[in-house]
C-alpha cells in the first residue's frame, strides 16, 4: 500500500472549508517558521474573494507523518455541479465540514449525495464550535439523519466526528476539550480514510479536471487508476465516443504543497498533471497503446438555463472595452468551454450572437463577470430555462428551494412562492426562525431573491438545488411594472430627474450619459414610459426667494450583475462593459418598438 490519502472537502457556502484547508497547509509546514499568511491561499481568484465562495476546484497536498495527503477543494454551490462531480472521482474519502450552529444545508446535501453514491468514506468536521449558541451534538445527529435519507451504507454511517474551530486553528475529538492545533484531524484522516489500492497492470487514468498554462496549453489532471504513467512515452487517448487516438506525454507533474513538481513517472493512486496531450476532453481515459482499456466517462448534469450572448452594438460601444468584436467574444467562449464542463455554446442565425447554456444564473453571471474584468464588452438577454420534450409533453427543470427567515415574514414569502408555482414540502421552527422547504420550477426562482429580501427586511437566507425535469407548471406572473426609457441621448440633469420622481424609481444619477432606448428606471405602473431626462431648466427673470429650491433626489437603484439579469424583460438586454452596466431595450427606436408591439398583437 502507498502512503497516500486522497480526500475531497465538502461544505456549504461559508461553513469554513477553505479556511480549514489553509490551516491544514500551515500544519503541513508549508510556510517557513510557520509564518501566518493573512490572505486565503485557496480562494485566490478575485471573484472568489469578493463573493466568499469557491468557484473552481483546486488541488493541493501536504505531508504529515511521512504520508502525502492530496486535498481537493470542491465548490459548495449547486450551480458549479460540473466541477464537483469530476473532482470527487479522484478521492477515496471526504471531509464533510458543517457549521456547528447552522447544521447541514441544502448545498451540502447536493455534494454529499454525489460523494456517497461514488462510495467515499466520510469524516464529519463540526466547525465553528467557538460560536455562541452553537449546538454540536444536535448537528452531528442531523448529519446522521441526512446521510440515512441519502441511502448511505452501514460503513458510511459509522463515520468519525471531529470538533473544532478552523479560524482559531484547533481540532479535537471532544468539543469541551479544545486542543491547541489541528493535528487530531490529520491523524483521523490517516486512520479512517483508506489508502488507494496499488493496482498493477496496463496504465489507466481518467482525466477529471484541467489546468491551463500560457506556455504549454491545456494540462490534463486526474488520478492514476492502474499501473504507472511515464514521461516521454506514447499512450492511447480513449475518447467519449469510443475513438482512440495516439498521444505522447511530454511531462508528468505531481502536486506538492501549493505547486507542482516534475517527476519521471507516477504510480496508481496518486493525482498528477500531464503536459503535452492534445485535443482531450474531461472524461477521456489515458491507457495503454497496445491494448487500450478505457474507464467509464464521467456523467455530467445537463445545463438547465440558457442566455443569449451578443456583441455590444449600443451607441456607447467601444468606449471602455478592449475586446468588442464578435471574433473576440466567440474565441473567449470557446476557451471557456475547454475548462467549464457544464457549459454549452450554440450558434444562432446571426453571426454575432450565441446561445450559452449553463447550470443557473450564478454559473453564467460568474462567466460574464470574468469576461468583463478581462476587458470584454458584450450584451446578454434574459435568462431562459431549458424546456425538454419527454413523451410528447413539455417538461421544465424543478428545484428544491429552502428558505430560512424570521417567523413574522413567513406568510408573505409563502404567498410569493406559491404564486410562482412553488409547492411547500415542509416547515419547522428553530430558534424563532422558520425553515421552509419548497419544490419550485427554475423559472420561479429567477428574480425571487430580490423580492424575498425586500419582504423579509433583508433577513431571508435562500438556497436551491436542481431536482429533476417535471411537466410544465403553467404561466408564472412576471414583473408587472414597466420600464422608464430615455427618449433622447445626452447628459441626465438633476432638474429633469426631480420632475419625474413621481413616475417611478431611477437607476441613474445626475450627470450620467444616457442614450435613446436605454432603460433609466422602473415605472410605478404597468407599461413602458418614454421620458426626456436630458432637459435642463430654462432661465427666467424671476428673482423671488424659494423659486429655485434644490432638487432632492432619491438615491438610484444599483443592481448587481445577477440582479440585473433576473430583472430584465424579454425585450431588454443587459449591456456589460469593463466600467459600466446598463439595461437597454433591444430596439432602441421608439417607433420600431411600437411597430413590433403592433405586429405581435396581430
Amino acid at each position: 500500500m502507498q502512503k497516500i490519502r486522497n480526500i475531497a472537502i465538502i461544505a456549504h457556502v461559508d461553513h469554513g472549508k477553505t479556511t480549514l484547508v489553509d490551516k491544514m497547509l500551515l500544519a503541513g509546514h508549508l510556510f517557513r517558521d510557520n509564518q501566518q499568511t493573512e490572505d486565503l491561499i485557496l480562494d485566490s481568484n478575485d471573484l472568489e474573494r469578493e463573493r466568499g465562495i469557491t468557484i473552481l476546484s483546486k488541488n493541493v497536498s501536504i505531508r504529515y507523518n511521512d504520508v502525502k495527503i492530496n486535498i481537493i477543494d470542491t465548490p459548495g454551490h449547486a450551480d458549479f455541479g460540473g466541477e464537483v462531480e469530476r473532482v470527487l472521482n479522484m478521492a477515496d474519502g471526504c471531509l464533510l465540514v458543517v457549521d456547528a450552529f447552522e447544521g447541514p444545508m441544502p448545498q451540502t446535501r447536493f455534494v454529499l449525495q454525489k460523494a456517497l453514491e461514488i462510495g467515499l468514506k466520510p469524516i464529519l468536521v463540526v466547525n465553528k464550535v467557538d460560536k455562541p449558541n452553537c449546538r454540536p451534538e444536535e448537528v452531528q445527529e442531523a448529519v446522521f439523519d441526512l446521510m440515512f435519507t441519502l441511502d448511505a451504507t452501514e460503513e458510511q454511517l459509522d463515520f468519525p466526528t471531529i470538533y473544532g474551530s478552523a479560524k482559531q486553528g484547533w481540532m479535537s475529538d471532544d468539543w469541551h476539550k479544545p486542543s491547541d492545533n489541528i493535528l487530531p484531524l490529520l491523524d483521523a484522516i490517516i486512520k479512517y480514510i483508506p489508502a488507494p489500492q496499488m493496482l498493477e497492470g496496463a496504465p489507466q487514468m481518467l482525466i477529471s479536471s484541467l489546468d491551463y498554462s500560457n506556455y504549454v496549453g491545456r494540462i490534463a489532471v486526474g488520478r492514476v487508476h492502474r499501473g504507472t504513467i511515464q514521461a516521454n512515452k506514447d499512450y492511447a487517448l480513449s475518447k467519449r465516443d469510443g475513438s482512440i487516438v495516439k498521444t505522447r506525454i511530454k511531462e508528468v507533474d505531481i502536486f506538492e504543497g501549493l505547486g507542482r513538481t516534475k517527476v519521471d513517472s507516477v504510480a496508481s493512486g496518486d493525482i498528477c498533471a500531464l503536459v503535452g496531450i492534445e485535443n482531450f476532453e474531461i472524461g477521456d481515459t489515458i491507457t495503454d497503446i497496445d491494448n487500450p482499456d478505457p474507464l467509464d466517462p464521467i456523467a455530467v448534469d445537463e445545463p438547465t438555463m440558457s442566455m443569449l450572448f451578443t456583441i455590444n452594438n449600443s451607441p456607447f460601444f467601444g468606449q471602455d472595452g478592449k475586446y468588442i468584436t464578435s471574433r473576440h467574444i466567440y474565441e473567449r467562449l470557446m476557451r471557456e468551454l475547454d475548462k467549464n464542463l457544464a457549459l454549452r455554446v450554440e450558434p444562432t442565425d446571426s453571426a454575432d450572437s450565441w446561445i450559452v447554456y449553463g447550470r443557473g444564473v450564478l454559473h453564467l453571471s460568474v462567466l460574464i463577470e470574468t469576461m468583463r474584468r478581462e476587458g470584454y464588452e458584450l450584451q446578454v438577454g434574459q435568462p431562459q430555462v431549458i424546456i425538454k420534450e419527454i413523451d410528447g409533453e413539455k417538461h421544465e427543470p424543478v428545484e428544491q428551494l429552502t428558505v430560512n427567515l424570521p417567523e413574522e415574514y413567513a406568510s408573505k414569502i409563502i404567498d410569493v412562492i406559491t404564486r410562482r408555482k412553488g409547492e411547500m414540502q415542509s416547515m419547522e421552527s428553530k430558534n424563532d426562525r422558520m425553515h421552509i422547504e419548497f419544490t419550485i420550477p427554475s423559472r420561479g426562482i429567477i428574480g425571487l431573491n430580490n423580492i424575498a429580501l425586500t419582504l423579509s427586511a433583508g433577513e431571508a437566507i435562500m438556497a436551491h438545488r436542481f431536482l429533476e425535469f417535471q411537466p410544465w407548471k403553467g404561466v408564472i406572473e412576471k414583473r408587472q411594472n414597466g420600464s422608464i426609457i430615455a427618449g433622447e441621448s445626452g447628459n441626465a440633469f438633476a432638474y429633469a430627474l426631480d420632475k419625474l420622481q413621481d413616475r417611478g424609481k431611477f437607476f441613474i444619477e445626475p450627470q450620467t450619459d444616457v442614450y435613446a432606448g436605454q432603460v433609466v428606471g422602473e415605472h410605478s405602473k404597468e407599461g413602458d414610459l418614454v421620458v426626456n431626462v436630458t432637459k435642463s431648466k430654462k432661465l427666467t427673470n424671476v428673482r423671488a426667494s424659494g423659486s429655485d429650491d434644490k432638487a432632492q433626489l432619491a438615491p438610484p437603484v444599483v443592481f448587481s450583475l445577477e440582479e440585473a439579469l433576473e430583472y430584465i424583460k424579454e425585450d431588454e438586454y443587459v449591456e456589460i462593459t469593463p466600467k459600466a452596466m446598463r439595461i437597454r431595450k433591444i430596439l432602441l427606436d421608439e417607433n420600431d418598438r411600437k411597430r413590433m408591439a403592433k405586429k405581435s398583437a396581430d
